[in-house]
């Protein structure tokens, strides 16, 4: 997501490198190159040029200070430009009433359905509400299906009446559904279409129409750039949704939506789909989007993540195995789970200060796991609870069962050890404190 709008600004900057003074030449030269960064990132012309223009009068304007070079200050100028055409600030979802009726609109393959599961899938277990799902899609039995499908992975009840053809009838009964069983939120997934068209836009207004919600998200595929843009104003100039939602910002997009929807449609993204995993949806923070763009990392984003991923009970029990050296691999295993949980893995180190960049040109690849996760399989239930029990043969019979070699799982034996000692050590503040005073020791010798 946004390498090569990073690569670009990165390369702009470094114009400025060595200069002792912003100057109106050494800053339109930059500035020239951030624009055709936009560009290519298949911003809006217009909105690319107003956004340097804006970025220029600032920097001109602005007191160097010592401390500060001026391709630092141009950075901070232009993040916070960025950051205010993205929209400055979080919009959070109204989910004030009970129930909370939020409405799906958008084109078909802009991945609604999917979305439609992620956000119940974050709202129970975020926010601890209790969600309904309908199937308002009546011309697509592979959406109902797909919804079925998706409620069942999540534990999230679905409201689909496969008979009924009449989608604002589907929503109305599946309200009075929500309110008789004391849901509180009802999320209602509707048709889209390859093109936009008037039966589309008259069939979500009257749905609208009917059961007054309190949000109403138009999703889109950010990877269609400048046509997501376009695609989004049609749609808000007749259903006047209250915000948008950027999917599939994990592909290779160039990044022109995200950057500029809220300022030609006024209304904000609320939420960006990073995946295929139903865990892989976040809250759009411009401030942290543009932080990423100009490669500084998303930390605070990494750690929400952890959390909503984090088993306190579990953590507990692990604590406490560790004190005892009875860290396992059950338990190292049970850490990979978590972690994949977390999203795509590329995307997780892209939001670590620095590491983004370092990592650009790397193929990390989603199945990083795979041969660790094999080769812990093939270990019998009592290898895994104890590991001093793998002796040369049972190494050999682990390597034939996982597919992988000898060397592999000795790799593997080697780093499980020194986790465990690691792990060990930090769980004892006595033993780190009196490793710490012995490192001080050595660098004082």
């Amino acid at each position: 997501m946004f390498e090569n709008l990073s690569e670009k600004f990165d390369r702009a900057f470094k114009l400025l490198k060595g200069q002792g003074k912003i100057t109106e030449i050494n800053v339109a030269e930059t500035l020239k190159e951030v624009r055709k960064a936009l560009l290519d990132a298949d911003v809006n012309y217009k909105i690319a040029k107003e956004f340097t223009d804006s970025v220029k009068v600032k920097a001109l304007g602005a007191d160097v200070l010592t401390a500060v070079s001026p391709g630092q200050l141009l950075v901070k100028i232009t993040h916070e430009e960025l950051t205010k055409l993205m929209g400055s600030q979080r919009e959070p979802l109204n989910i004030s009433a009970n129930p909370s009726v939020i409405l799906i609109a958008g084109l078909q393959g802009s991945g609604k359905t999917t979305f439609s599961g992620k956000l119940a899938n974050l709202l129970k277990n975020k926010e601890k509400k209790s969600v309904l799902l309908v199937a308002g899609d009546v011309y697509r039995p592979a959406a109902i299906n797909q919804l079925k499908v998706l409620g069942e992975q999540i534990g999230v009840e679905v409201f689909a009446d496969e008979s009924n053809k009449n989608p604002v009838d589907i929503a109305q009964k599946a309200i009075a559904h929500a309110k008789a069983t004391g849901k509180q939120i009802v999320i209602v997934d509707t048709a889209g279409r390859l093109a936009i068209d008037e039966e589309m836009m008259s069939e979500i207004a009257k749905v609208k129409q009917a059961v007054n919600p309190q949000e109403t998200l138009f999703v889109v595929d950010a990877m269609t750039g400048q046509d997501a843009v376009n695609t989004a104003k049609a749609f808000n100039e007749r259903i006047d949704y209250t915000g948008v939602v950027l999917t599939k910002l994990d592909g290779d997009t160039r990044g022109g939506a995200a950057l500029t929807i809220r300022s030609v449609v006024e209304k904000p993204i609320k939420f960006v789909g990073t995946g295929e995993k139903m865990e892989a949806l976040d809250a759009f923070y411009p401030e942290r989007m543009a932080d990423r763009i100009l490669g500084m990392g998303d930390i605070v984003s990494l750690v929400e993540r952890a959390q909503q991923n984090f088993d306190e009970e579990k953590a507990r029990k692990l604590q406490k195995k560790i004190a005892k050296n009875q860290f396992s691999f059950n338990d190292f295993y049970d850490q990979i789970q978590q972690i994949k949980k977390m999203g795509n893995i590329k995307d997780l180190v892209g939001m670590i200060p620095g590491i983004g960049k370092a990592m650009k040109d790397v193929d990390v690849d989603d199945d990083a796991f795979k041969g660790i996760e094999a080769i812990i399989q093939s270990m019998t239930p009592q290898e895994r609870e104890e590991p001093s029990l793998i002796n040369g043969s049972r190494r050999k019979r682990i390597a034939d069962g996982s597919g992988t070699n000898i060397q592999e799982v000795n790799k593997l034996m080697k780093q499980f050890e020194e986790t465990r000692k690691v792990m060990r050590v930090m769980s004892n503040p006595g033993k780190m404190a009196g490793m710490m005073r012995g490192m001080q020791g050595m660098k004082n010798n």
